[in-house]
């Protein structure tokens, strides 16, 4: 398994984000933030300063931690379709496999099954406009969308096979919801994940909490990604300072205790990583 971070937590300095990430041994990132700018307002001089640290650093990225869909479902989309295009071109520049998404907020006090042909339709136009680039999108649960939760997730990921969309798993956004994530929610939607967060929470309050220490059943979910040979990406995503809607914080210290938890886990478990 590869480990990678949202590297945000870390600095808002690309050069702090690399140095703690290479005293982890994280070779990786996943790109939402630097320079107290989301990656989808930065400009083509910045996204090319970005690639030259990495490429200098010996890092690469492991996904676009993006934006998209995380618009209201009745907010107008066409400009937020181009917004998409932008990712797109940013994710190729920086030779990123993946671009996480969401499929948008749904009112307060709405069904969001009122909404599915809506949402339906909006992935859709995106996962058209990235035919033939080579980036897979992937959809991460997370609260307040469509896609919150594991059902939906499913009904989405079913409906979608010909575009090939897959799945974020992320076990503390399950537990927010209430549901247990490996119990419950992964066998769901196994057969499309292709990606991790490694993020825990407690199901009585939705507090995030290192690895192991919560309710979202991380050593159940990695167990069952060791015994099916799973060979893709564990992102750290702590939020151990700050946890809200646009992103998180954890500092130097707190990432690097996410990582640690992370790690012993995998060792106790004696899953390689790297």
């Amino acid at each position: 398994m590869i480990l990678s971070g949202f590297a945000d937590e870390i600095s808002p300095e690309l050069e702090v984000q690399l140095q703690v990430l290479e005293q982890e041994d994280i070779r990786h990132l996943e790109l939402r933030s630097v320079w107290g700018k989301n990656v989808l307002d930065l400009d083509d001089g910045e996204v090319k300063r970005v690639k030259q640290s990495l490429t200098t650093g010996g890092f690469k990225v492991s996904a676009i931690g993006s934006p998209i869909g995380k618009i209201g479902i009745e907010d107008p989309f066409e400009p937020h379709l181009d917004d998409f295009r932008r990712i797109l071109d940013i994710a190729v520049a920086l030779e990123s496999p993946y671009i996480r998404l969401f499929s948008f907020y749904i009112p307060d006090g709405k069904q969001p099954e009122s909404y599915r042909s809506e949402v339906l339709e909006r992935l859709s136009a995106m996962l058209e406009a990235a035919k033939g680039s080579e980036v897979m999108l992937l959809h991460e649960n997370e609260s307040g969308i469509y896609g919150n939760i594991a059902e939906r997730c499913r009904d989405l990921l079913d409906s979608l096979t010909e575009w090939n969309l897959r799945a974020i798993f992320d076990p503390a956004n399950f537990v927010q919801q209430k549901q247990q994530p490996f119990t419950h929610c992964y066998p769901l939607v196994e057969d499309y994940v292709e990606y991790c967060h490694i993020k825990d929470a407690m199901m009585a309050d939705g507090k995030v909490v290192p690895a192991g220490e919560g309710d979202g059943e991380v050593r159940e979910l990695l167990q069952a990604l060791k015994d099916k040979d799973y060979a893709g990406f564990l992102s750290l995503e702590p939020h151990l300072a700050v946890a809200g809607s646009a992103g998180g914080y954890s500092g130097p210290e707190l990432f690097r205790k996410a990582s640690r938890a992370l790690k012993s886990m995998l060792d106790d478990l004696e899953i390689a990583y790297e």
